[in-house]
Formats: C-alpha cells, sequence, structure tokens
C-alpha cells in the first residue's frame, strides 16, 4: 500500500511582513492563515510547529488504538496532546523535541501495561520516525 497526501502553502512578502496560508488535500485547513505573528508572536493563526504537533499526536493515537484493538482492549477514551519544541540553535531554529502526553480510559489494562503498549506505539507511528529528535512519552491512566 502506497498513500500520498498533500497540502499546499501561498505566500506574499518578506519573513516578517509576509502573510500565508496553508490548505490540506483533504480540505480541513482552506487557506487558513499563517505568518511570522502566528510563529513567533502569538497573533492568531498557524505554524508548522503546531501543525507537525497535530500530525504527531494524531498518528501517534491511531498507532496506539491499532495496537490496543489487536490485543482485545476495547478503548473508552485516547486523547494525546503533542508540544513541539522550536528553538534558537546555533545554525538558527531547529525542532528540537516533541513531548507527546496521553490520558486514556482502557478497561482491563492497568497503567504500566498501557505504558509499554504506549511505548511501542511511539516507536511504531510513522511520524515519529519521521522526526529526528527527542520524543517524549508521558502517559496517564485515567
Amino acid at each position: 500500500m502506497r498513500i500520498v497526501r498533500s497540502a499546499s502553502v501561498k505566500w506574499a512578502g518578506g519573513m516578517k511582513d509576509g502573510v500565508g496560508s496553508v490548505s490540506t488535500e483533504s480540505g480541513s485547513l482552506m487557506s487558513y492563515p499563517y505568518g511570522f505573528g502566528s510563529r513567533f508572536e502569538g497573533v492568531k493563526g498557524t505554524n508548522p510547529e503546531e501543525l507537525i504537533g497535530a500530525a504527531h499526536a494524531s498518528c501517534f493515537t491511531m498507532a496506539l488504538a491499532m495496537m490496543l484493538s489487536s490485543q482485545n482492549y476495547k478503548v473508552e477514551h485516547l486523547e494525546t496532546q503533542a508540544r513541539v519544541t522550536l528553538e534558537s540553535v546555533s545554525e538558527g531554529y531547529a525542532i528540537t523535541s516533541s513531548k507527546l502526553k496521553l490520558a486514556a480510559r482502557v478497561p482491563g489494562l492497568d497503567a504500566d501495561g498501557l505504558r509499554a503498549i504506549a511505548q511501542n506505539a511511539k516507536a511504531g507511528c510513522p511520524v515519529s520516525k519521521a522526526l529526528n529528535v527527542q520524543i517524549e512519552l508521558e502517559v496517564v491512566a485515567a
């Protein structure tokens, strides 16, 4: 199986005064604004780190759901937050980490069992594999 998904960006102007928009093939984002302000100054709009976080959290959560189902666990609730860090480094800026925080309710699975399966999901998630940064995982059984 081979799946290709796409997104596109439009941009006008320089780095600080420019404005951009991002759109996805699925239509979930259509000309959604982004720019220097939304990336560095908290202005409304999205940014690459937020989009990577959404991709990482959703990929990990789907991988975990698949692994739990394959072991016959019925998932009541999975909620994952991803915190992607952008830092100034000697070469400019770099994404240096992605921290996943999972809250889960899976009847019949204790915290240690959940943690073990979640670690496997973190390692097996295609987005985790694509990120060459430190990826932390915190699991809280709810």
